[in-house]
């Protein structure tokens, strides 16, 4: 009985431990107590400071997308002046049709969603492989290589512009002058270390056992990886995607400096060689244009771009 008693002392300040660190970690630590927020001044104060943040962010991130759709509806004396107008005196919306033809908007778009396209292509081929044998084949020194790769992200892109230029000016082995040519845009898509470091991380999160059963079965790595890896992997190749299209539609001084030919330059940089020849509110009607494709393809897939993010956070 004696014994029974000291191991039933014993156990009682473990149990107590064991509740003040369950009750500590179902208390949440916010600026404003409970017991501020339960009274009516709190409460007010709490909703007051949370309708300005609100207001102050929504202004600061849809304001210039408003002014640029709205400038796009004024005239040239109204688009212009100091200080700007809040809405428009005069609807103008041929401003934007103008645009269209002026500008030529069709064939830029169309050379844009080339590139574009052609780049995702050669993305989902190439780092698709490279992140799959880094994950999977695991090669010899794929860590270093991994590394090497990562720091790379620690460069600022306008310090690999002229050795980039100077390689598509003449390509090493093959001497051959990619100016002006869609390679141009394609090739130098393809060294994205953060793509390769988005799939390889969900790759590494496939359970095992999938992989297993399919090597049992016979599957070679490449069939492992066309029937079982990629059709699991949708919503990080989604999320792939369309980084990769918006880092060709966005970009600016590579194409400029490697598209010089008129008729093959994309969507930015056309409008930027026309924007002297054409007045502000005709301008800011092609900028509102060429900005539509990218806003539309946030809105749509903003739910698959956050979960491919987080898929492959967790493994199993």
């Amino acid at each position: 009985m004696a014994s029974n008693t000291l191991v039933s002392r014993r156990r009682v300040p473990g149990r107590r431990r064991a509740g003040r660190r369950a009750a500590d970690q179902g208390r949440q630590r916010t600026l404003i107590s409970p017991a501020q927020l339960a009274g009516p001044r709190g409460r007010t104060v709490y909703w007051i400071v949370f309708a300005l943040v609100i207001i102050l962010f929504t202004v600061a991130f849809l304001g210039p997308l408003y002014w640029m759709v709205t400038g796009g509806l004024k005239t040239t004396q109204e688009a212009v002046q100091s200080p700007p107008t809040a809405f428009p005196a005069s609807v103008h919306t041929e401003n934007y049709s103008r645009a269209w033809t002026v500008m030529d908007l069709s064939g830029l778009l169309f050379n844009t969603f080339y590139y574009a396209f052609g780049a995702l292509a050669f993305q989902l081929l190439f780092d698709v492989a490279a992140a799959y044998s880094l994950s999977r084949l695991r090669p010899v020194f794929g860590k270093a290589i991994l590394g090497m790769m990562l720091a790379t992200l620690m460069i600022p892109a306008t310090v690999l512009v002229v050795p980039q230029y100077l390689t598509v000016l003449d390509v090493p082995i093959v001497q051959r002058n990619l100016l002006n040519s869609p390679w141009v845009i394609w090739l130098p898509s393809v060294t994205n270390a953060f793509n390769i470091f988005l799939l390889k991380r969900f790759f590494d999160s496939i359970p095992g056992e999938l992989l297993d059963a399919a090597a049992i079965d016979g599957a070679t790595p490449l069939r492992t990886l066309r029937s079982v890896v990629l059709p699991i992997s949708r919503p990080i190749l989604g999320v792939v995607s369309i980084f990769a299209i918006v880092g060709v539609w966005k970009d600016f001084l590579w194409p400029m400096l490697t598209l010089p030919d008129p008729g093959k330059q994309t969507l930015n940089v056309g409008i930027y060689s026309l924007a002297n020849g054409v007045p502000e509110n005709v301008l800011i009607a092609a900028l509102t244009i060429a900005s539509v494709p990218t806003l539309l393809i946030f809105l749509l897939f903003q739910r698959n771009i956050m979960s491919g993010l987080t898929a492959g956070g967790l493994k199993g």
